[in-house]
């Protein structure tokens, strides 16, 4: 082969694997969240009301909440769980879902006295594994789950409401979903990262089912990336089980 094929064939191959690397990036940094800059017209903050078919907000909960009840002020909200007693058997769940959520927050409402009967929840979302085994803690002890009216539930709290035997969520209290992450962000072939991503909305959709929701309201889910938030509303709510279920869930 002479000279300058050689040259044009390292060339090639080297400018495919810069391609291929620059791919791999681009997917892992979607994959995680971030998405580039846009121009034009600004979706509409969590804090702007929601209307049918207007549904999805910017998802910026450290900085832009909907106005909350006088039981929490924002600024307090912990990064992680945190169980806290109201009155009785009626305890407070709140803050971000962290690794390691799930089998912490089990032993403490395991250990809780009064026992908990009732989780009030209100959280921004995080670990969805976490979520999952706490709200399956939930469900075997027939804890009931509820939110009030001003405060919020997104991104996997969604998954612990689920749990409550029965579930009440106040008129004025924002349930939203959105896209998960699933697995750790490393540069990976895109393959294993959509592998990844299968099992674990295969994962949450039994779960789903397990509680009595409609697996459906993963079409929100799935169709709105990890930094936007999709708002379900009372319709929503009721056709997908979060509402319907509380009779049935109690009898149970």
């Amino acid at each position: 082969m002479k000279a300058p094929t050689i040259a044009r064939v390292l060339t090639g191959v080297l400018v495919s694997q810069l391609a291929l690397g620059a791919f791999l990036v681009i997917s892992d940094l979607a994959g995680a969240g971030f998405r580039m800059p846009q121009f034009g017209p600004q979706m509409p903050r969590l804090s702007d009301p929601v209307r049918p078919g207007d549904q999805r907000r910017t998802f910026s909960p450290d900085r832009d909440l909907p106005p909350l009840s006088p039981l929490r002020d924002p600024d307090d909200l912990p990064d992680r769980l945190t169980l806290t007693q109201i009155e009785g058997g009626t305890w407070r769940l709140e803050g971000g879902i962290a690794a390691g959520d799930g089998a912490r927050l089990t032993e403490q409402i395991s250990a809780a006295a009064p026992p908990v009967e009732t989780l009030i929840l209100q959280s921004p979302g995080g670990s969805v594994q976490d979520a999952l085994a706490l709200g399956r803690h939930l469900r075997e002890q027939g804890i009931a789950t509820q939110m009030l009216e001003g405060e919020f539930c997104y991104s996997a709290c969604p998954y612990l409401l689920a749990a409550g035997s029965p579930r009440s969520i106040a008129d004025g209290a924002a349930v939203g979903v959105h896209q998960h992450y699933f697995g750790e962000s490393t540069l990976l072939p895109a393959f294993v990262a959509v592998s990844d991503i299968q099992r674990g909305q295969g994962e949450v959709m039994v779960y789903l089912d397990e509680m009595g929701i409609d697996p459906m309201v993963m079409s929100h889910a799935m169709t709105t990336p990890a930094d936007e938030i999709y708002i379900l509303l009372p319709e929503e709510l009721a056709r997908y089980g979060f509402t319907e279920a509380e009779t049935e869930a109690a009898a149970n």
